[in-house]
Parts: C-alpha cells; sequence; structure tokens
C-alpha cells in the first residue's frame, strides 16, 4: 500500500510492502518524519520516501548497497548532499550557502531521498529486549519503529554516528525528538 502525507512543509510517501503490518499507523509515522526533518533544518518544502519492509528485503538491500550479508533494521539513502544541511556539533563539513543546490520547477519539492525499515527486525529487537541502539532496551515494537524511522531521516538529512562526537550529537537530537522513551 502506498499514500502520500502531507504535513507542511514535507510530503511523505509512505510505501508499506506486501504483508508487513506496522505497529504504528500513517499519520503517527509522518509525524515522527516531520518532526525529525525539522529538526535537522531539511530544506523545505521537501519530500521524503518510508517505505515498511521486511527482512528479505533488507537483506537484498544491505548486501546490495553496504556490502554486509544479513538483515539490518533501517537503511537510508539520501539525495541531497550534507553540506545542503545546518552546521552542528561534531560535524566537519560546513553548509553552503543559498538553500538547495539546484533550482527546481515551479511547485516541485526536492526530494531528499528514501529510508526503509524492516519492520519484522523492529519487532524482533523490541521483543528480545535488544533494541534502542545499545541493544538493551525492552520496549515495544511501535517504540523502536519510531527511533529506526528518526533515526533513518536524521541519516538522509547527512547526520552520522561513524565519528564519536557526531554520534554523541545524533543520540541527542534523538532523545530530545523521542523523549522520555530514550534514556541517556
Amino acid at each position: 500500500m502506498t499514500r502520500t502525507i502531507y504535513r507542511s512543509p514535507w510530503r511523505i510517501d509512505l510505501d508499506v510492502r506486501d504483508g508487513v503490518r506496522s505497529p504504528l499507523g500513517g499519520a503517527a509515522l509522518a509525524a515522527h518524519v516531520s518532526a525529525a526533518l525539522e529538526a535537522a533544518g531539511a530544506p523545505a518544502p521537501a519530500s521524503i520516501g518510508l517505505i515498511l519492509a521486511d527482512d528479505e528485503e533488507l537483506a537484498r538491500l544491505n548486501a546490495k548497497h553496504m556490502g554486509v550479508n544479513g538483515p539490518t533494521d533501517v537503511l537510508s539513502f539520501p539525495l541531497v548532499p550534507r553540506e545542503v544541511f545546518p552546521s552542528r556539533p561534531g560535524r566537519t563539513t560546513t553548509p553552503s550557502a543559498g538553500g538547495p543546490f539546484f533550482a527546481l520547477p515551479p511547485g516541485r519539492r526536492l526530494h531528499l531521498g528514501d529510508i526503509v525499515v524492516s519492520v519484522e527486525r523492529a519487532i524482533e529487537q523490541a521483543e528480545s529486549g535488544r533494541g534502542g541502539h545499545t541493544g538493551d532496551l525492552r520496549w515495544s515494537a511501535a517504540d523502536e519503529l519510531r527511533l529506526l524511522v528518526t533515526h533513518g531521516v536524521l541519516h538522509v538529512c547527512g547526520w552520522d554516528h561513524a565519528d564519536p562526537d557526531e554520534e554523541a550529537a545524533m543520540r541527542a537530537l534523538e532523545r530530545r525528538l523521542l523523549g522520555p522513551m530514550l534514556r541517556p
């Protein structure tokens, strides 16, 4: 099932693959996507794709794009250079001046990229107590899915966790966006 959800100034293209049952509805997912885009300083108006899939699809994508065998919980496919987004703690590159890196036709939105989440993996991680990035958090599948969607949006917006300073900044923003459900 594919549907478009508008949360001004964002358009979220939600694609729930056949057989996938999400613990969160489209409106709730769109609210988390919108909040993360806003917090990351994404250029607006813009669109983003959110695909809810299963482990099989994530395993294929993980092997093809990351060179890693087996499923993962979330993959992000940014289409905009990270320099388009505002500076933040831990980031070593500076944003480009003047907003989007190319002109769009009137009435068109910049497509920031796509996020693919394994709902199957989110449920398994939540139920087994391996959620919340630390791998030791037991909470609902809906909470794990909120975290993975937020995390994926931040990656599309140029956030990373390869460097310790960037990771600390990214985790702090996730805690701010997700509130008390994430412990420090």
